[in-house]
C-alpha cells in the first residue's frame, strides 16, 4: 500500500463484480419506479404538469438515497477495526484524531459536511429526528486512518453525529483528496438511533456523496492536492463505478472558496 493510494481501484471498490448485487438493485429500483410513473405522466394536464414541477418533493419523487459498498476501510467492526464503540467518536469536529494512542489532525482546505436525513416514505417531507450519522473519508493523502500505511494509528476523520430535530447533522473536516480510480468522495453510515451507532448493530443505509468538479479542480490546484490533479484528471462521474448509473441523488451541493472553505450539502432519504 502507498501513501498516495495508488492501489485503491482494486482495494476500495473491489471492482464491478462486488458491487453488481448493490448496483443491479438499484436499476430494477428505477426501472419499476418508471414504469409505474408512465400512466400518470400520460394521463396529466398541462395545469397538472405545472402544479407537479412547482410543488415540494412528493413520494414519487423521494426516493431512497442509493445503496452502495461501504469500501474496505470503514471500520465499523465489519472489516476489523471499530471505531464507532471507542470513547471520543461522537463528535462533529473530525479534523483531529481522538483517544490516548491518536494525537494527528488532518491537514487540508477546510469542509464542513451537512447532511439532512428525511423520510422517504412520508415524500421527504419529515426529517428524521434522532437517527444517527457515521461518516468517513480519506485525507489529503488519500489515506484513511486506522488502514493505510502511516495513520493506522490515527483514527481522524470519522465520526458520529445524533439528528437534530431539522434531520440533520454537521461535520467539520477537510476536502478528501482523489485518489487513483475513485471520484472524490464521502461514505457515511445511517443508523436507527445514537445507541445503535455507538453499539455498532442495525444499519439501516449505507451510501456515498460525491464532489463536484469545479470545487474539486479549484481545491486539488492548492497545496498538498498534487496527486489529486492527476488522478482527477484520468476520471468522471460517469465513469465511476459507484456514481456511473446515476449520482443525482448524491451530488453535494457545495459553496464556499480555499480561503473561507467550503460547506457541502446534501438530502438524505431513508
Amino acid at each position: 500500500m502507498t501513501t498516495q493510494r495508488d492501489d485503491a481501484p482494486h482495494e476500495h471498490d473491489r471492482g464491478l463484480s462486488y458491487d453488481l448485487p448493490v448496483l443491479a438493485r438499484r436499476r430494477m429500483i428505477r426501472l419499476l419506479a418508471g414504469a409505474s410513473l408512465v400512466p400518470l405522466v400520460g394521463c396529466a394536464s398541462e395545469d397538472e404538469k405545472s402544479a407537479a414541477s412547482s410543488a415540494p418533493s412528493s413520494s414519487a419523487e423521494c426516493a431512497q438515497i442509493p445503496e452502495e459498498t461501504a469500501g474496505p476501510y470503514p471500520g465499523d467492526g465489519s472489516n476489523g477495526v471499530n471505531v464507532l464503540k471507542e470513547s471520543g467518536v461522537v463528535r462533529s469536529d473530525i479534523t483531529k484524531s481522538f483517544g490516548d494512542s491518536a494525537g494527528g489532525t488532518a491537514e487540508g482546505v477546510p469542509l464542513t459536511i451537512t447532511l439532512t436525513v428525511v423520510d422517504a416514505a412520508s415524500g421527504c417531507g419529515t426529517p428524521r429526528q434522532g437517527a444517527a450519522v457515521y461518516l468517513w473519508h480519506c485525507d489529503r493523502e488519500g489515506r484513511y486512518s486506522l488502514y493505510s500505511e502511516g495513520v493506522t494509528d490515527e483514527n481522524y476523520l470519522r465520526g458520529v453525529q445524533e439528528t437534530d430535530d431539522q434531520g440533520q447533522v454537521t461535520f467539520k473536516s477537510i476536502f478528501p483528496a482523489c485518489y487513483q480510480g475513485r471520484w472524490p468522495h464521502i461514505h457515511f453510515e445511517v443508523y436507527g438511533s445514537l445507541a445503535d451507532a455507538t453499539a455498532a448493530t442495525s444499519i439501516t443505509n449505507t451510501s456515498q456523496l460525491a464532489l463536484p468538479k469545479d470545487v474539486c479542480d479549484t481545491v486539488y490546484a492548492t497545496d498538498g492536492y498534487s496527486q489529486s490533479v492527476t488522478h482527477l484528471g484520468q476520471l468522471s462521474l460517469e465513469s465511476d463505478n459507484i456514481f456511473s448509473d446515476g449520482h443525482d441523488q448524491q451530488l453535494a451541493t457545495v459553496k464556499g472558496s480555499v480561503e473561507q472553505g467550503y460547506t457541502a450539502t446534501l438530502t438524505v432519504p431513508v
